[in-house]
């Protein structure tokens, strides 16, 4: 997540102070990315050092005021049109986990699975819920957190399915040279359904 970029597109709607612009971002993604007030100053600092932003001096009331320059302008000009870089994709923890789980003896792959899915299914249920309950009030400055919301869903319905792929592809890995009567996984995918699923999750 680009910090610096976000701070800038705030600042670009108006002059703020740190502790504001924390407040601007959290309200405007439904609190889902939080602040850490330290962490904004520490990047106005170094947007100040780059100009991109400017201290406008305190407002009175020992809050610094910030504003953002021509040049920082068309830094987050050229961020909203650049599409977001997947050269270096962010470290998923749960990948990870399940990665080093399968290569190391005496792990219990398939509870780590289970246990990871009954928890993801009761997030995409709170999302479900909270957008539901987000549409049927909506008012105009609600549309950033239901496009938040939208992702989550979206994100958590997919990794519910690659869980679904990666315990079939356990089950799969488990039979014996196609001898083995075919077995289901938990979600009642079978191990020969399995294999044209998970090619078609790398096409």
């Amino acid at each position: 997540m680009s910090i610096r970029h976000s701070l800038l597109a705030l600042l670009q709607d108006q002059p703020r102070y740190g502790y504001q612009l924390r407040v601007e971002f959290e309200n405007r993604t439904g609190s889902t990315w939080p602040l850490n007030i330290g962490q904004v100053y520490t990047t106005l600092d170094r947007l100040e050092r780059d100009g991109l932003v400017s201290n406008d001096g305190s407002d009175g009331e020992g809050h610094v005021v910030y504003s953002i320059t021509h040049a920082g302008k068309a830094e987050v000009q050229n961020w909203f049109a650049a599409p977001v870089e997947r050269n270096n994709p962010p470290r998923n923890e749960l990948a990870i986990k399940l990665a080093l789980a399968v290569t190391l003896p005496g792990v219990d792959v398939q509870a780590i699975i289970q246990a990871q899915r009954v928890a993801s299914i009761r997030a995409l249920q709170d999302y479900t819920k909270a957008r539901r309950d987000t549409a049927a009030n909506q008012r105009a400055a609600d549309t950033a957190w239901l496009l938040v919301l939208d992702s989550l869903i979206f994100q958590t319905e997919a990794e519910v399915r690659w869980l679904d792929l990666c315990e079939a592809r356990m089950l799969q890995q488990a039979q014996t040279a196609g001898h083995s009567t075919p077995r289901k996984s938990s979600n009642g995918v079978t191990v020969e359904e399995a294999a044209p699923l998970i090619a078609d999750n790398r096409r």
